[in-house]
């Protein structure tokens, strides 16, 4: 399956109550596919899931794929620490008519490879959904290595991974050593451009919230031969990516979708919102990108 060049990892925006404000993911999913987005993660770190409800996932993942009618695919992070819970989920995540679905390494527990192969192609043999890998060792404390990810992508629907170890050896392996349909996705904003010099179809996002048209202009640029734009283009959104992971994430771009009139609320705990100061310094970055205009945000 395609996925596109630019997947927004989304945000889940909630009311005052800390509750899902569902006429806001409708403006958000609408925002985001009009400036750049080719996928929607629904329901991943970025939307914030470890204090999602199951019941909350599966009502957020019917109105996602309702409302983008195709415009973009939809990928419900449906992954956990329990195999059989993730299981359970991407059945009911199937239901619900996503387009494909998203599995983080196991957490916390610390399976050794052997368990990581287990817990993925178990959860992909109750499924006929493409699944999306994602690997990130910085939040699981496990990386799946790249011989694991090289057996995995031989299973008829694990055809991607979102690589978030930082490692670019790593990823120039598992590209290598994949089938040609096998996608690499990088996790980190900041190594979109280095990944996709060494193979890579494009980028998981977070910073897509706030300039996703720019991220997939300096990815068509390369894509093209244009390197100098494409390195020029990376160079200025560079303090807008590492802006958006200044504090813990999704606090800093929900505070820039807010203050770019998107309004998606705050961060259920035990995320905290930004403070006045740390606001005012996004702020700043913002003005100083050009994203945020004067007026706008005060």
């Amino acid at each position: 399956m395609n996925f596109g060049q630019v997947v927004t990892a989304m945000v889940t925006p909630f009311d005052i109550e800390e509750n899902i404000d569902f006429r806001a993911v409708e403006k958000l999913v609408n925002y985001l596919i009009e400036n750049g987005s080719d996928s929607l993660v629904v329901a991943g770190t970025t939307g914030e899931s470890p204090t999602l409800s199951n019941e909350e996932k599966i009502t957020l993942f019917k109105h996602v794929v309702e409302i983008s009618n195709g415009r973009a695919k939809v990928i419900a992070g449906t992954g956990s620490n329990s195999t059989t819970a993730s299981m359970e989920l991407t059945k009911q995540a199937e239901t619900a008519g996503v387009d494909a679905i998203m599995l983080v390494t196991p957490y916390y527990n610390k399976p050794s490879q052997e368990g990581i192969f287990q817990h993925f192609s178990t959860i992909a043999s109750a499924t006929s959904l493409p699944i999306m890998l994602y690997n990130v060792p910085g939040r699981t404390a496990t990386n799946i290595e790249a011989d694991t990810i090289i057996r995995l992508s031989q299973l008829p629907n694990i055809v991607s991974v979102k690589e978030a170890s930082g490692d670019l050896d790593q990823m120039t392996t598992i590209i290598h050593n994949t089938p040609d349909n096998f996608s690499l996705y990088s996790g980190d904003d900041s190594l979109t451009l280095p990944a996709l010099a060494i193979g890579a179809d494009g980028v998981v996002s977070v910073a897509s919230h706030i300039v996703g048209n720019q991220m997939r202009d300096m990815i068509q640029h390369f894509r093209s031969g244009d390197v100098t734009t494409s390195a020029k283009l990376h160079q200025k959104l560079l303090p807008i990516m590492k802006a958006m992971f200044a504090q813990p994430s999704p606090a800093p771009v929900k505070s820039a979708l807010n203050l770019l009139d998107v309004a998606v609320g705050g961060v259920r705990m035990p995320m905290q919102p930004l403070t006045e100061n740390e606001v005012e310094m996004l702020k700043q970055k913002l003005h100083a990108s050009g994203i945020l205009k004067a007026g706008n945000g005060t």
